[in-house]
């Protein structure tokens, strides 16, 4: 059966729904607005391979709307912080367009995604870290 609408027709839907940043707009606000919480929704291949941003909630999209749902036994609690708004990110913004919908229509509205994704966030050299360098900051940062 052919599909009757394409995954273009699907970000673009979903893009039309929900809040967009441009990297410059996130870049002006990391270190500065503590409500401000990375989302990187990549699968864990692309992390290995490219690192993610510093401090980004790194949550695989697949698992996103069950870490999210108080009701879920895979609940991750950082994401119940109303306080926060949780700016999702992929590699190029078409899963974040997505993901970020999908949580709108699960009640989040503290849910945002940024344009061109992680490729864009490269391209306009914004921060970044390897995995390796996360887990030593991590395992730094944690009390004897």
């Amino acid at each position: 059966m052919p599909i009757t609408k394409g995954f273009r027709t699907l970000v673009d839907e979903a893009t039309a729904q929900i809040t967009t940043y441009s990297v410059a707009q996130v870049r002006e606000r990391l270190g500065s607005d503590p409500t401000l919480q990375l989302v990187d929704i990549r699968d864990p291949r692309e992390l290995e391979r490219e690192g993610t941003a510093p401090d980004a909630l790194l949550a695989p999209r697949g698992m996103l709307e069950f870490w999210v749902d108080p009701e879920s036994p895979y609940f991750k609690p950082a994401f119940g912080d109303e306080s926060k708004e949780f700016v999702l990110f992929c590699g190029a913004g078409w899963r974040s367009a997505l993901a970020a919908k999908a949580l709108q229509d699960m009640g989040m509205r503290n849910v945002a995604h940024i344009d061109g994704g992680f490729g864009a966030w490269l391209k306009e050299g914004a921060p970044t870290e390897s995995l390796e360098a996360r887990k030593a900051r991590h395992a730094a940062s944690k009390p004897a």
